[in-house]
């Protein structure tokens, strides 16, 4: 999970009001030639029906006839916020059914921060991480089905096809969640920057789940999650391999948080490195 250690500094977006929240989109669908602007995918603000209650959440689709495979997105520690939607418009615009929930609904709705948020300051981290312990480990297993149970809805879903489901910081580990609680619908699983939460002492600890998956994955973790403990992606390449699972686990030259644009560790070529990665790992298991 996130900390004020491994994720410093400010994570500024003018975008974030709750004024101004539900109209990210409009304010950029207009764009032109803007990597962040994707004029041929539909979006629209939805409710998803959990067990715990109604989630608010935002899906993208192509625009036009047809269908596409679903991907879920998990977000970091500071929720669903322009950025993510961002995200899901551009992973739309290459052929998919995208949703990205908001995942602290039973706290608040989203956006859970403002303008400007400072992970350094005790009080504006605490208030996130009550949001996060708030979600336990059936809580998120009982929203990927009901995320999943959304998106196979869609008449835009091929539901032929497999689905992927990709996570940043602490929705890295979710990711691993997600594919062990739907083994026989996720195909492909991108973890970004997780941290350490990926291997722990602990009986829940994500990397024992990967037997449990039928998936193939790429972890990207940051450089200073890998100098805190570096033996996590030694043994991430382990239990892939002892679970005989498709993986790749690099550390990449940028900082925990270096994917998700607005924060001062924001890395865009790092960034965009990983989205090719992806981008690829969709393509060759979704198709």
């Amino acid at each position: 999970m996130c900390d004020e250690f491994i994720h410093p500094g400010l994570v500024v977006d003018a975008r974030l009001s709750r004024r101004s929240f539900g109209l990210a989109a409009v304010a950029t669908a207009g764009v032109a030639n803007s990597a962040l602007a994707q004029t041929n995918v539909t979006e629209k603000d939805v409710t998803v029906k959990t067990p715990d209650g109604m989630c608010d959440a935002v899906l993208f689709h192509p625009n036009g006839n047809g269908s596409w495979p679903a991907v879920l997105i998990w977000t970091d520690i500071m929720g669903l916020r322009p950025a993510f939607r961002d995200m899901g418009r551009r992973l739309a615009s290459q052929g998919y059914v995208v949703l990205v929930p908001n995942p602290f609904y039973r706290s608040a709705k989203a956006p859970v921060v403002g303008e400007t948020v400072d992970l350094s300051d005790p009080a504006q981290f605490g208030k996130l991480a009550a949001y996060r312990k708030a979600m336990s480990n059936d809580g998120i297993d009982s929203d990927a089905k009901a995320y999943l149970a959304f998106l196979d809805a869609q008449p835009q879903t091929n539901k032929a096809k497999k689905a992927g489901v990709q996570g940043y910081c602490m929705g890295g580990p979710m990711v691993f969640r997600t594919a062990a609680t739907l083994p026989d619908r996720i195909a492909a699983v991108g973890s970004f920057h997780g941290g350490n939460g990926l291997v722990t002492k602990d009986p829940d600890s994500p990397h024992l789940l990967i037997p449990k998956t039928n998936a193939t994955f790429v972890v990207c973790q940051a450089q200073n999650d890998d100098m805190t403990q570096p033996q996590v992606k030694d043994d991430l390449k382990a239990a892939f391999t002892a679970a005989k699972k498709s993986a790749t686990v690099e550390v990449y030259h940028a900082n925990h948080g270096w994917c998700v644009p607005g924060g001062q560790v924001y890395n865009e070529a790092e960034a965009e490195r990983a989205w090719v990665a992806l981008s690829k790992l969709y393509m060759t298991t979704l198709a």
